[in-house]
């Protein structure tokens, strides 16, 4: 029922004309942004052999692509995510879906899964301008899969924030904005420059963008993957609780 319930939620972003206008959007902005890259690499390509250390194309052009791939994500990921449980509030299938003979876990988590493959469908088809670069050069091949597993997992973190700000109402655009809001936090929580020690740490720790970082220099950490996941969970239960919650007081 779990796969049933995400190939359901997965159809159904394609089926939205707001989802597709985002994907377009994205490509063409991204695709810009490539390309703007490659031409300043190009143009700095002869200074650039004669130095000692100089960076390569992947640090010129892929790392930058990918950091700002990131931070895109998280302007559009709320827009993507804000109808999962709204529309079926405000259609009022939801007090059906949650009477159902399905568990709170397999609705939640299958709605997750739709959202993060369809997230991850739109990180493909990015994927695919660095990859192109293959044709003429060569490419630091583990840095662009390390940058890539980290968007793939910095996506989960965005899946299950706005799965969960969408439990708690049945307005999408005040889903949205939630959601919005509290990726942001998330994002810049560390920006605070606090002068404990301890406490600038654990910011730190807490920062989206911390944990994302060390992907993009082609780092693998344990650390930063258990971040991201345990990110996920928490959501991921508190939107469980909040359909309990709905399916006692009815």
């Amino acid at each position: 029922m779990l796969f049933a319930i995400a190939s359901r939620e997965f159809r159904n972003l394609f089926l939205s004309p707001l989802a597709w206008s985002i994907m377009a959007i994205l490509q063409v902005i991204l695709a810009y942004l490539f390309l703007s890259q490659v031409d300043r690499y190009m143009a700095f390509q002869a200074r650039l052999g004669g130095m000692e250390g100089a960076p390569g194309v992947t640090d010129f052009v892929v790392s930058p692509l990918l950091q700002t791939v990131g931070f895109v994500f998280l302007l559009v990921a709320p827009a993507i995510t804000m109808r999962t449980f709204s529309d079926e509030r405000r259609n009022r299938t939801l007090s059906l879906l949650i009477s159902a003979p399905v568990s709170m876990s397999d609705i939640v988590l299958g709605k997750f899964l739709g959202v993060f493959l369809f997230f991850l469908t739109m990180l493909a088809m990015i994927a695919a301008m660095p990859l192109s670069l293959y044709a003429g050069t060569e490419l630091d091949t583990g840095k662009l899969l390390a940058g890539l597993l980290g968007l793939a997992l910095l996506l989960t973190s965005f899946a299950a924030v706005g799965v969960f700000m969408s439990t708690l109402t049945e307005q999408p655009v005040v889903a949205a904005i939630s959601s919005f809001g509290m990726l942001l936090l998330l994002w810049i929580i560390d920006w605070s420059g606090d002068s404990h020690q301890e406490m600038s740490g654990l910011l730190a720790y807490l920062s989206l963008q911390n944990h994302l970082g060390s992907f993009m220099k082609g780092l693998f950490s344990t650390t930063d993957v258990a971040y991201y996941l345990l990110v996920s969970a928490l959501f991921l239960i508190l939107a469980i609780r909040r359909l309990d919650q709905q399916r006692l007081t009815g």
